[in-house]
């Protein structure tokens, strides 16, 4: 039986499949960088306006004793959902979170769920997860593979206040563009800040929850971790699902750096996307190893330094880490892995800061043409439509303003992830590299540049690049100005 439910649950891309060897392609020249209704009878319609009135009342009370009678939260997760999609919630059961009836609460199919093998803890290896994973979903009347392949975006920060002066209002700031985004594209977005394994901290914080994350979402395909100083720059570009087709693993980073040099800087681990499946689960696990949870932990901080070009210390630390399985175990990681540099995944914020002002231009530009296409693009709409006109402007500037979709180091197109990297915004000590003022002025810009693009919805912009103050926008704008 479990060997059927593993043919009917094709997750991972196994290594016999067509995915091509080795990474992704790189870009040419291109190098790495730092890091219901009720129906009343007529004569019921005054009780019904009477209920209504008294209902309202009585939802004010509660709401404004909340504090009292809300139960006690659980601070350190902060689950989203996504809005619902029709197409998804025909298929999957309205009203039920996305996942169809299945009865009474504790009288469900009994799933993996049950299983007291099944630890969500690091160290402790779950076995025949496709398997699992496909028996769960169709216990809730859910199709293993069905499209759209749902997202679970997972960020997060430490338990305790910042060190930084300001480092809690910008975190605020980080997370307010991620919900802004997540909204905008029906992502659900998880947002940790505990540490499920205490000794795991920092950039090794990523795995616990990422890992936790999968066994909490068997629903979703696929698991975005987006390090919490990583800002969304362009809210209309959407992930290019499809390209990844034959990989379970996607990082910003360069073939060559990565399995000639080896360098320890060959990739970005800050934002990466894993599919859902045992070859990840499994990947974690070996990754998990290198960390500080592990009693070879300073030893793997030699073999790292000793292995992999320009390593200036013996830490080992997450990026070196998988640097050195991709490239020592290429025909087992590696070759699942898509090194992505055709457009932002993330990019590095010193390189794109300067330009995000010409980035503006350019598409205000677009849209203040005489012709139908740029009217069609600056009419009002609401912001659930947002899809569809993101769709039609990224159609508009492939043709007007240089550069692919998702921004790269040359053309002026909106960068999707802009990562400030180095610089530090909740211990408030940036890197020797960095000023602290540039590093500030870089994240206000960055913020700005996509809060405008999230308050155009509603009617307003900032007032300028680094204001915090914003203006109403004049109808028919851009054209109107």
């Amino acid at each position: 039986m479990a060997a059927a439910s593993e043919a009917a649950a094709p997750f991972c891309v196994s290594s016999a499949s067509s995915a091509g060897k080795g990474g992704a392609a790189t870009t040419a020249g291109a190098g790495p960088r730092p890091h219901g209704r009720l129906v009343l009878p007529p004569g019921r319609a005054r009780e019904a306006l009477a209920f209504a009135a008294g209902a309202v009342a009585a939802v004010l009370v509660l709401l404004s004793s909340a504090s009292v009678l809300a139960p006690t939260p659980v601070p350190n997760l902060v689950a989203v959902p996504s809005f619902p999609i029709p197409s998804s919630s025909a298929r999957d059961g309205a009203g039920t979170g996305g996942v169809s009836a299945v009865g009474a609460v504790g009288q469900e199919p009994r799933t993996f769920y049950d299983d007291p093998a099944v630890s969500y803890a690091v160290g402790r290896r779950v076995e025949g997860w496709d398997a699992k994973r496909a028996a769960w979903l169709r216990s809730r009347g859910l199709t293993p593979g069905a499209a759209p392949e749902r997202v679970v975006m997972v960020s997060g920060s430490q338990p305790e206040p910042c060190r930084g002066a300001g480092g809690d209002h910008l975190l605020l700031r980080f997370l307010k563009n991620k919900l802004d985004y997540c909204r905008l594209h029906g992502v659900e977005l998880l947002y940790n800040t505990a540490h499920l394994e205490p000794s795991m901290v920092a950039y090794w914080a990523k795995i616990p929850a990422v890992r936790a994350a999968m066994l909490a979402h068997p629903e979703a395909e696929w698991v975005w971790w987006v390090d919490a100083d990583a800002v969304f720059t362009d809210m209309d570009f959407t992930l290019p699902l499809a390209k990844y087709a034959g990989r379970n693993l996607v990082v910003y980073g360069w073939e060559r750096e990565v399995y000639e040099v080896g360098s320890w800087v060959g990739l970005n681990a800050g934002v990466f996307l894993i599919r859902n499946c045992q070859w990840s689960l499994d990947l974690m696990d070996e990754w998990a190893r290198m960390g500080p949870a592990s009693p070879e932990y300073a030893r793997w901080g030699k073999t790292l330094r000793a292995a992999l070009a320009g390593k200036p210390n013996d830490e080992s630390d997450d990026q070196s880490a998988l640097v050195y399985l991709l490239r020592e175990h290429r025909g087992r990681w590696g070759n699942r892995t898509y090194l992505e540099t055709g457009y932002y995944f993330q990019g590095y914020w010193a390189e794109i800061v300067g330009r995000l002002d010409g980035a503006a231009a350019r598409y205000e530009a677009l849209e203040r043409g005489r012709g139908a296409a740029a009217r069609a693009l600056r009419r009002r709409h609401a912001e659930r439509e947002h899809p569809r006109y993101a769709a039609a402007r990224n159609a508009a500037a492939r043709g007007a303003v240089p550069g692919p979709d998702g921004g790269g180091q040359s053309g002026w197109r909106r960068p999707f992830v802009t990562h400030f990297t180095g610089c530090q915004p909740c211990g408030g000590r940036p890197n020797q590299m960095y000023s602290r003022r540039r590093c500030d002025e870089g994240m206000r810009r960055a913020l700005a540049f996509a809060d405008d693009q999230v308050l155009r919805a509603y009617g307003f912009r900032r007032a300028a690049p680094l204001s915090d103050s914003v203006r109403p926008l004049p109808f028919g704008y851009p054209a109107a100005r």
